[in-house]
């Protein structure tokens, strides 16, 4: 994500490692946006993110006089802005479908990954471990019918997607080849090939899959 001679509207304060600043990296290269990216350390951010963002928390989104602070709203604000190519579907019900698979997403694997690398207890770390492994093979199959989440085109829920599958080695989960998982396994490489994921991955993230 090159930043043009002319200095950018859009900075992006971004947590090399966290999934949450990744996603939002794949919209901004997806749509092809000039952005100012500034790499932060989530354990000792800049003193100018206290004064733009009330919890100080990565990542945080400035367009001009917007600041941005939660990674779904950035997302959304990102599509709208810059509506090509467009990353939510047109039609209200498959739009409130998307949201609703993003929600779900958060609920069910957010969270376990946030506790399999936050957690100080084994005993939480491998049930997160099993219960992600679990979530995420059983619904290999989908992957059968569209080439992406429900969804013949990329969206904003394969955005959120993209990073949790990447990190899947480094967070101990082993999705071994087989049949069920055969689809998944296809819809990951399909993932990983797209230019805009290549292009929004940092150096700590692209060491995850050495």
């Amino acid at each position: 994500m090159g930043v043009v001679a002319k200095r950018s509207s859009i900075t992006f304060y971004s947590e090399n490692t966290s999934h949450y600043s990744h996603r939002v990296r794949i919209v901004l290269a997806e749509k092809g946006v000039s952005v100012e990216q500034i790499e932060v350390d989530g354990s000792h951010p800049p003193a100018d993110l206290a004064e733009l963002n009330p919890y100080n928390s990565l990542p945080t989104l400035v367009d001009r006089d917007l600041v941005l602070y939660e990674s779904k709203v950035m997302m959304e604000y990102l599509d709208e802005r810059f509506p090509h190519p467009p990353l939510l579907p047109v039609y209200p019900v498959a739009r409130a479908e998307s949201r609703l698979f993003i929600h779900r997403i958060e609920k069910d694997w957010c969270g376990l990954v946030d506790s399999i690398l936050t957690s100080r207890s084994d005993n939480v770390v491998s049930k997160s471990i099993k219960e992600l492994r679990e979530g995420i093979v059983a619904i290999a199959p989908i992957f059968a019918e569209k080439p992406y989440f429900m969804s013949d085109e990329f969206t904003l829920v394969d955005c959120c997607l993209a990073p949790i599958l990447w990190r899947l080695p480094s967070l101990g989960v082993d999705i071994r080849p087989s049949k069920q998982s055969k689809p998944l396994l296809a819809y990951m490489d399909s993932l990983f090939e797209r230019e805009s994921f290549e292009e929004s991955l940092s150096e700590q993230e692209r060491e995850m899959r050495l």
